[in-house]
């Protein structure tokens, strides 16, 4: 059921014991929504494995209490915050629960039992929003928190629009703090050579695909996928596909989009979801930062994504693609670019 900001609120008040859950590799807008949400109402938050490097900053800044992997039933109701698919939570057995998301889609709405989904450029501008509407002050700890969720949420503002621009300012006004102290806690998460060594090899093993005046490219890592998919936005692809095997022997494609991919139509939440379909896996997420889990092979995977990328850039699946494969020969035949 889908409820106000302060229904949302009053509900919460009525469980003693309650837990908000965060996504798999936890970004600090999970984080930040939910220590904001604890510190409001409290509670435990947990997260169903380890967090993305800024999110560890964050935790470790501020000493936010973390439970790796709790049990839900150890508790009154869930708060599953930022997350649109079970499979982001790793298939974690949700009995009583609510919802608070900002994805464009997602599959979680109707076992909910009252939610907030809307299409914002992040989580905490919700919870800033029912915590404003409810009265609560925002302390220092929390204005942190949450202006570090919005700025790398939204690609350090690169995707961020008029109303992120007025709930940043909000947050700096009613909480003290100031935007460079946010980015001086981004600017100190360390960049360890296992992650520089990860875009190195992102780069020299990819591949690049043309259509007309859009460059599609595709690579696969064996971790920090997210980060080379935005590496290879960053140096000139307008949409770039990351493949990764993981532990489990399944596999994981991250996309990124540029903001004029996003703006002429290109939503790779959509597409991620559409394509998991295929293989009964999970996808989705925001138009211009998305992800897809399945049991098949990367090259299938990731063949699929860029097949679907082409027919949005084409704007007519039955049209004919004007696309070529651009390749660069390389010494090493093990890093070769096709």
């Amino acid at each position: 059921m889908r409820v106000t900001d302060l229904e949302f609120f009053n509900r919460l008040l009525d469980y003693r014991n309650i837990l908000y859950i965060c996504h798999r590799n936890a970004d600090p807008d999970a984080i930040g929504s939910a220590f904001a949400l604890a510190e409001a109402i409290g509670g435990t938050i947990g997260v169903v494995d380890e967090c993305n490097r800024v999110a560890v900053n964050l935790i470790d800044k501020l000493e936010i209490p973390i439970a790796l992997c709790p049990d839900p039933n150890d508790y009154d109701m869930t708060v599953v915050v930022d997350t649109s698919t079970r499979g982001q939570l790793n298939d974690l057995k949700l009995e009583k629960f609510c919802l608070i998301d900002h994805h464009a889609t997602t599959a979680l709405l109707e076992d909910a039992e009252f939610f907030i989904h809307e299409d914002t450029t992040s989580t905490v501008e919700i919870i800033f929003r029912i915590l404003n509407t409810a009265g609560i002050p925002i302390s220092e700890k929390m204005g942190l928190a949450m202006i570090t969720g919005i700025i790398t949420d939204t690609g350090h503002l690169k995707h961020a629009n008029s109303n992120t621009f007025k709930t940043l300012s909000e947050i700096m006004d009613v909480s003290g703090v100031d935007y460079f102290g946010a980015l001086e806690l981004m600017a100190a998460t360390p960049q360890d050579i296992s992650i520089r060594i990860a875009m190195l090899k992102a780069a020299m093993r990819c591949k690049l695909e043309r259509v007309g005046d859009c460059l599609i490219a595709t690579t696969h890592v064996s971790s920090y996928g997210g980060a080379a998919a935005s590496m290879l936005t960053n140096i000139g692809a307008d949409i770039a596909f990351v493949g990764s095997v993981k532990d489990d022997s399944s596999v994981r494609v991250s996309g990124r989009a540029k903001r004029d991919m996003i703006l002429s139509g290109t939503n790779l939440g959509k597409l991620m979801e559409d394509v998991s379909e295929k293989y009964n896996g999970t996808g989705g997420g925001h138009s211009g930062a998305a992800g897809i889990d399945a049991e098949c092979s990367l090259e299938e995977l990731i063949a699929d994504c860029t097949d679907h990328a082409k027919k949005l850039l084409a704007g007519d699946g039955n049209k004919p693609l004007p696309c070529r494969t651009i390749t660069a020969d390389l010494p090493d035949e093990e890093t070769q670019t096709h």
